[in-house]
């Protein structure tokens, strides 16, 4: 299909959550949007298959109850946020696992989880400024562990942090490990009803029709153009790339690509739910390449089809070599069996998702607030300019759309609109 337009106001590289958000912002303050995207889906890695009626998500993505903030664009008043379990579960694999169910124990008594808690809450107090004056280092090296004993700081802490990170080394910024804490301590873990291409779906459907043109690669860009594969130039006042940032470098030279923390999600159908229902399990010592696992059928019953059972979902750490699925899967299903203390030998594989550039590195020093205005009239947004989540996107495209603006003199007339309330599951 041709492009019913050759001119906009501004053009947008990339239908993603960064994309989105900047359209959103660009569309309320009366400005005329294109957003062009080269795959014939929105959401970049906010992906969703279906696979036997199952709801598997590409990404091991979760997010926290404040989600998009109180100012949302419009559609996502339709998102419902399913919480997890109040708290993670952390348990210590005694046994290597072999399928029989042999279970491990369980990391932390009340007076252990009374002073982690009492160690978020003042993370919680501490403004957010603040917390980003605070020296920098790794997370692995900062002292966030004050006033906890050792196997509680080790066992549980350094687990819950991997898992938030996705980092099972800890090189992330202690900075962006503060926060990630503060966010977590201040709104519960949750899931998105429906799999997590419901974020980038009710994004979308907010925009006005015609604004989101897929299928169209774009192979370069300017101050005041995009040219496309597919139907040649678009002119516009201004370019927002807001794709990952290796395309971005593709497009723009120069601009730096970040290392990457590579993931890999596991689903298995399992016959009946494993236990601890809907909460967060990890691992105490990473003996495996398991970061944490969810009993996700038991958040979301809308991922799994009628009679389906449960839906588990695991996310691996780290690289994944040359395993092939279904050793991969053996692995899995062991430290799932000494996890859990359940037998995983019939639990079904519903599939294997790797990337290796799944979030962009977070290393220490990390610049949470890298520029997205590269000269007036081209400008880039997504997670690599940001924190590496989907927060992250959402708020660089904010700042780049804020950016445009000003550039061309243009105030907004943002409404606030409630934001979702997190439903019970």
């Amino acid at each position: 299909m041709l492009l019913s337009a050759r001119h906009t106001d501004v053009v947008v590289v990339g239908a993603g959550l960064a994309g989105l958000r900047t359209a959103h912002h660009l569309v309320a303050a009366g400005v005329s949007v294109i957003v062009v995207e080269a795959s014939q889906e929105v959401g970049g890695r906010m992906a969703t298959d279906t696979v036997d009626g199952y709801r598997l998500d590409r990404g091991g993505q979760l997010l926290d109850a404040s989600f998009a903030g109180a100012e949302q664009p419009s559609g996502l008043e339709k998102l419902r946020l399913l919480p997890l379990a109040a708290g993670p579960v952390v348990r210590s694999s005694d046994s290597a696992g072999d399928g029989g169910g042999r279970a491990g124990r369980r990391i932390g008594d009340a007076i252990d989880r009374a002073r982690l808690n009492a160690v978020l809450g003042r993370i919680t107090a501490v403004p957010e400024h603040r917390l980003l004056a605070r020296p920098e280092t790794t997370a692995a090296r900062a002292p966030l562990a004050r006033g906890l004993s050792p196997r509680t700081a080790d066992g549980y802490l350094r687990p819950l942090l991997t898992a938030l990170l996705h980092d099972p080394d800890l090189t992330t910024s202690s900075r962006c490990a503060d926060l990630a804490l503060r966010r977590y301590a201040r709104g519960r873990l949750c899931m998105p009803s429906g799999g997590a291409a419901t974020v980038p779906e009710l994004l979308a459907s907010g925009l006005p029709a015609g604004t989101i043109r897929l299928g169209v690669r774009a192979t370069a860009v300017a101050t005041d153009s995009v040219t496309t594969a597919e139907h040649g130039r678009i002119s516009c006042r201004a370019v927002v790339v807001a794709t990952d940032a290796r395309a971005a470098a593709r497009l723009l030279p120069g601009l730096r690509v970040p290392e990457f923390l590579p993931v890999t999600v596991v689903h298995h159908a399992a016959g009946s739910p494993p236990p601890y229902g809907p909460a967060l399990v990890l691992e105490a010592a990473r003996r495996g390449p398991v970061g944490r696992t969810l009993a996700a059928g038991e958040v979301d019953p809308s991922r799994v089809p009628p009679g389906g059972g449960t839906l588990v979902t695991t996310t691996l750490l780290g690289p994944r070599g040359d395993t092939g699925d279904a050793e991969l899967d053996r692995t899995v299903r062991d430290r799932l069996a000494a996890l859990y203390g359940v037998s995983t030998r019939d639990w079904q594989l519903l599939s294997v998702h790797h990337d290796p550039f799944a979030l962009p590195s977070m290393s220490a020093p990390h610049d949470m607030h890298r520029p997205v205005r590269l000269l007036a009239g081209l400008y880039v947004c997504g997670d690599h300019r940001d924190t590496s989540s989907a927060q992250g996107a959402l708020d660089s495209g904010r700042r780049a759309a804020e950016q445009v603006l000003r550039d061309l003199g243009v105030t907004p007339p943002l409404p606030a609109l409630p934001r979702p309330v997190p439903t019970a599951a």
